[in-house]
């Protein structure tokens, strides 16, 4: 009877045994969403905001949606345009064209992170040793993974109903809700499948190229969908066209949710079954019995660090590459739309990039490939944290390794990551521009690309000095800088903020290259702070306590 009373009682602070799984996933995950929804809530918000200061007359925003509603290759990329000479309809056209692939993505990583990623650290093992089954862990680490997509879904709806309410905007609360609900939807199912390929697969390396291959064949049929007007009818056959045809705001199609709750309550249900018929640690696709040891990046503490950083670099610098190719394939047209609106060219020139032609867009659009690329020194950071937090950290330091050269080691690797980013970038922009015809030359989308650099690595200079000072704020501190810079810098520059508030951001110091050339001092200064930041942090680092979680 007491041993009874004893199992069904709450294991501490009233947290019940079968929910302890949903409870850790569900904190991690809502960490990671709420991050997203910030970042998700900051696109909608720039995009409307800059839209109503960009374009003030009717005449321009008819102009605006001629140029590009009827560009087929424009709607391949981003998804055909709805009434995009509104405020709303530009809006949800642009956010839901960028934001699904970066949601599908974020679901995907997150799926495979919290399920075969648990699995593969061990921590699956003292948790199935009590009274969970694999069935019953599987299912609340799916609803931990519902509490991340929640709180993506939560903040981007706050953000996008409080710009809503604006005068300039005109979304109300209803629109924004389902808004904020297409653009999670794409979230949720790549949750799902993320979920089922940690069960197919025996690595989260391998779960998440499984998950991959299937959404690139999503995007690919979304794409020939919206290539041309009689390929309409694919977009029925992928997720990505599922969402499409929400039309959220403008002409909203909630019969849409139907297939996109029906998939993602198939992956749960199947996820969860094929989670009882494997072993721990197995898989239910058969893997390799034996591999060659790969022990040729293992010599020294660079190689660790390039072999550690190498996928998620190799994600990011192709993100990179596919946004330089878009935006410099519909440079030309943005710059028709651009130099027939005198209220548009006044908004670049807010912005910093004054000029005509194809380089005044590509200035603009190139903060945000500053943004991508700042993203991989975030990213960096956040991973020295996380091994630091696991422990895996202290395996390395036991031996003849020091510490200063783990980190130099990261930051060295980090920053080469960066310059390649950058490059790539501006080659990719360029490729895509010398098809259209463009007249930008190589050179100087080189130079915008290596322009890019300086923030990120100011921005990773302050992330290694939390690291070293505060670890358990390095996330936060990290991501916060880099959300403050780019708000500030898009939004700040168009409303017209306060001097002093637009110097805090790191992206503001960056000239608007190609639109005008490269401030290289302020670059280099830019650089100077972030190695002198990162140095402070590293000695700060060495001299005190490895700090877990």
């Amino acid at each position: 009877m007491q041993a009874d009373a004893l199992t069904r009682a709450p294991t501490r602070a009233g947290r019940w045994p079968g929910a302890v799984v949903a409870g850790l996933t569900a904190r991690k995950a809502a960490r990671s969403g709420a991050l997203w929804g910030y970042v998700f809530g900051i696109f909608v918000a720039s995009s409307a905001l800059g839209y109503a200061a960009t374009y003030k007359t009717q005449a321009e925003r008819d102009h605006l949606a001629a140029t590009f509603g009827a560009n087929s290759a424009i709607d391949a990329l981003i998804g055909p345009a709805h009434q995009i000479q509104t405020v709303a309809g530009f809006t949800a056209w642009r956010s839901l064209g960028v934001l699904s692939i970066v949601g599908a993505v974020w679901g995907l990583l997150a799926g495979t992170r919290l399920l075969r990623g648990e699995e593969d650290a061990g921590r699956w093992e003292a948790l199935l040793a009590g009274q969970t089954t694999r069935r019953a862990a599987a299912g609340q680490a799916l609803v931990g993974l519902a509490a991340g997509a929640a709180t993506l879904w939560t903040l981007t709806a706050i953000v996008t109903a409080a710009v809503g309410r604006s005068s300039k905007v005109e979304i109300n609360v209803g629109a924004a809700l389902f808004f904020a609900l297409a653009l999670a939807a794409s979230s949720v199912m790549f949750l799902a499948v993320g979920a089922l390929a940690s069960q197919l697969a025996g690595t989260r390396r391998q779960a998440a190229a499984y998950g991959g291959a299937a959404l690139g064949l999503c995007f690919a049929v979304r794409l020939v969908a919206d290539s041309r007007a009689g390929f309409g009818w694919l977009r029925w056959a992928t997720p990505l066209g599922w969402v499409e045809q929400l039309r959220p705001v403008v002409s909203p199609r909630p019969l849409a949710l139907l297939p996109i709750g029906g998939l993602t309550a198939a992956l749960v249900v199947l996820t969860i079954w094929l989670a009882g018929t494997r072993d721990l640690g197995a898989s239910v696709l058969p893997e390799r019995t034996r591999a060659d040891a790969r022990t040729w990046l293992l010599s020294g503490p660079v190689g660790l660090a390039v072999r550690l950083a190498r996928p998620t670099v190799a994600g990011w610098v192709a993100a990179i590459g596919a946004f330089g190719l878009v935006i410099g394939f519909i440079a030309k047209a943005a710059s028709n739309a651009i130099t027939s609106s005198l209220s548009a060219e006044h908004a670049m020139s807010r912005l910093g990039a004054s000029g005509t032609g194809s380089d005044v867009f590509l200035g603009v659009t190139f903060l945000i490939v500053a943004l991508l690329v700042a993203l991989i020194a975030t990213g960096q950071v956040v991973a020295a944290r996380s091994e630091e937090a696991s422990g895996q950290l202290d395996n390395l330091l036991v031996r003849v390794v020091p510490r200063w050269s783990w980190l130099t080691a990261r930051l060295v690797v980090t920053i080469a990551a960066l310059v390649i980013g950058g490059l790539i970038a501006g080659v990719c922009a360029w490729l895509s521009a010398a098809s259209q015809h463009s007249g930008v030359p190589l050179w100087t989308l080189l130079g915008a690309g290596c322009n890019v650099v300086g923030p990120a690595v100011c921005v990773l200079g302050i992330g290694t000095l939390t690291l070293g000072v505060w670890p358990r704020a390095a996330s936060v501190a990290t991501y916060g800088v880099l959300a403050w810079s780019f708000l500030v810098d898009l939004i700040g520059g168009l409303i017209g903020l306060n001097h002093w508030v637009l110097d805090s951001s790191v992206f503001h110091q960056m000239a608007a290259a190609p639109a005008v050339s490269p401030n290289w001092t302020t670059d280099g200064i830019l650089v100077a702070v972030g190695i002198a930041t990162a140095a402070v942090g590293g000695i700060a680092f060495t001299h005190r306590d490895l700090q877990g979680d």
